[in-house]
Parts: C-alpha cells; structure tokens; sequence
C-alpha cells in the first residue's frame, strides 16, 4: 500500500490521474486529506476526494498559524505512518505542511516519492521548502530536463531521478471541460463572455504585507474594469501560508462592488478551474498553476510579483509587477491581440502526453508493487 498526502485543493486536482493510473494497475493507495481539505472557511474540499469516488483518511492538521500546522501536521502524520507503515509516501510541491509529512516520513522509515523537485519559485518560502523535502525523498518525479539536471547538481542520484512532465498540463489536456452554460449554472451566475480567472496567494518573502499586495491587485482589477465595462473575473480565495481572513474580506468588499462582474468562490475545483480558464481571456495573479498548466489551454498568463520568480515559463506567460499600475498595464498586454496569438501556439515546457503513466510506473518498479508491462528506465 503506497500514501498520497494532500492538504489543499490545488495538489489534489495536480494528484487525481495519478491516484486514478495507480488504482487501475492495481496498486492499492490511502489518500491522507489535511490542512485546508478539512477547514469549512476555505471550502471543506475533501469533500472533492470524496466525490472522486475515494475514501480519503481525514487528518486535522490546521492550527492557529504556519507552525502550529507544521507541528501539527508531522505528528499527525507520524502517527498514521507508525501505524499503517505504507511502502512509501507521493508528496508534490513545496508546501510547508508537506516537509511536515516528509520529516513524519524519515522518522518512520517511509521512503518520500516527490514530485516537481528541482523547480525554482524565488518569491517565497516554498523554494527553501521544496529543497529541503528534495533532500528527505527516495524517488524523483520531475516536470522538466532542467528541473531533473537542477536535482542531480543537488546530489540526487541519476536513477533516483525520472522526467515525467507535469501533472497539471496532463490533466488540462485531458479532463472533459465544461461548456460555458454548465459552467455558469455551476457557480450560480452568468459573468460577460470576457472575464479573467484570478487568484492571489501571500508571496512570503515579497517586500510588501499580504494585505498591501492584495490591495494593489485589486486596485489594478478595478482600474482594468474602468477602462472595460465588458470584462468580469472568476476570483478564488487565496491559500493558509498567513492568515487568509484579512484577505478574504478584501476580496468579499471588491466582490460587493463589482456584483455584476465578479464570481468569488474559495475553490473551483480541477474541472471547473480548467473549465473557467478554458474560456477566460486570461488567468491573473501568483499561482503556479497560471505558470505550468495554463499555457496548454491557449489562454495568456500574467503573473504578478516575485512569488514564481525563476520558474520556466512558456512565453505564453507574462510578467508585472505587483503594484496596480504595474497590473493595470499587465491587464492591458495579455488581452492584446498579440499575447492572444502567442498563447494559441499551446507551446508548453511542462508538457509530456504520458505523464500519470511514468509516474505509475516510476513508482510501482522502484518499490515492487504490482504495475502492467510498462516500464520506464529512469533517465533524465
């Protein structure tokens, strides 16, 4: 039996058709759901582990503030783990809380599978966090050729290390969309045809407050609807690295001000999110998923800040600066004729047309579980 930690909505849409490769080549997995799975403020979404037809094993790791959870977490962990002993545990990212469960893992004796080590996000602690479960993990999932050459130079040895792709783009080429009507009649309300889909997380090592970043980019939204009465935005709540409260009241007040133009909800979830950007005229803010996935739907990204400094990017991907000047002119750039037709090119260095199955694969070989016929050699 192999485990698959999750704690927020983003890595659970990221980690569903592994879940789904593992399961239909018989190799048994318990999805353990913590941290904002469990909170009812950021949308109670195991409930979305559950409707993908899983039992998920529930795990209350949210506290107070980031080190409460991390404490919180790795016991937690650590106990299931002493009790269930799993052959290994999948960890994505660069979470905070999941260099909680890599440490609950070492304790334990379970080998760490990561997936997306040797990414580069300059703008928060996730990089540091992501390095460090790097050093904690057996098995190497990487997104790219750089990212696996980026492992090796860290001492990862070469047949610990297998280039998969990412799991976001596999899934934005390959999960059924919505259609705008069933869209719309899922969140309840019609937006105008143009509108953005937004999200804006806490860069943590920006040299603003959360707050005063939040600010600004709603400042540059409401800008950009000033000079465009035909435009709306779809925005998301933004994750637990700081207390998302003060935030989440920004966006509720834009939300009331804008009535007709805004849809606010805490998670979309992965079809409905790829459904939105499908057929938005961009994808706005910070996160990584505008970075990765977003290029191989044809849609422009404009990424603001440092949070994703230093990621690869396609030139789909567009960068400003976080103050509303800077958005309101990065606004003004991706939905120009000429950031349209870069982006229809789908021209995507996270795209690989196998990426669940070399994972699945990766897994199964490097742990004896029980795989099909496929095989991998590990490469980079």
């Amino acid at each position: 039996m192999i485990a698959i930690a999750t704690s927020t909505r983003a890595d659970w849409g990221l980690l569903t058709p592994l879940a789904a490769t593992l399961v239909a080549n018989g190799t048994e997995i318990r999805i353990l759901a913590s941290n904002m799975h469990l909170m009812p403020e950021m949308g109670m979404t195991v409930e979305e582990i559950e409707a993908a037809g899983y039992a998920p094993v529930r795990l209350a790791t949210a506290g107070a503030d980031p080190t409460a959870t991390f404490a919180n977490t790795a016991q937690a962990y650590g106990r299931w783990f002493a009790d269930h002993h799993p052959r290994c545990v999948v960890i994505l990212g660069d979470r905070y809380e999941m260099l909680a469960v890599a440490s609950a893992a070492l304790l334990n004796a379970v080998p760490v599978v990561h997936i997306a080590g040797g990414t580069v996000s300059e703008g928060a602690i996730d990089n540091a966090v992501r390095n460090a479960i790097t050093q904690l993990s057996s098995l190497h999932l990487a997104e790219t050729e750089l990212c696996a050459r980026r492992l090796l130079a860290m001492g990862v040895a070469e047949d610990r290390v297998v280039v998969t792709g990412a799991l976001g783009v596999w899934n934005a080429l390959n999960v059924p969309l919505l259609t705008a009507d069933q869209l719309w009649e899922s969140l309840g309300k019609r937006l105008p045809d143009k509108f953005f889909v937004a999200t804006l997380h806490a860069a943590t090592l920006a040299d603003a407050s959360p707050s005063r970043q939040m600010e600004e980019f709603l400042a540059g939204l409401d800008s950009f609807f000033a000079e465009h009465e035909d435009f709306g935005v779809i925005l998301t709540y933004p994750n637990n690295d700081t207390d998302p409260a003060p935030l989440i009241a920004r966006l509720k007040d834009f939300a009331a001000l804008h009535e007709a133009r805004t849809v606010l909800v805490p998670s979309l979830g992965m079809r409905r999110y790829l459904s939105a950007v499908n057929l938005s005229q961009g994808v706005v803010g910070n996160s990584s998923s505008g970075v990765v996935e977003v290029a191989s739907l044809g849609v422009p990204t404009l990424d603001i800040g440092i949070r994703q400094q230093g990621r690869e990017r396609a030139a789909s991907v567009l960068h400003s600066g976080w103050t509303r000047s800077d958005i309101l002119e990065g606004l003004r750039r991706i939905t120009s004729p000429e950031a349209r037709a870069v982006a229809a090119t789908r021209s995507n260095p996270y795209a690989r047309p196998d990426t669940p199955q070399l994972m699945a694969a990766a897994i199964n070989s490097t742990f004896n579980l029980p795989h099909p016929a496929l095989c991998i050699k590990h490469s980079t």
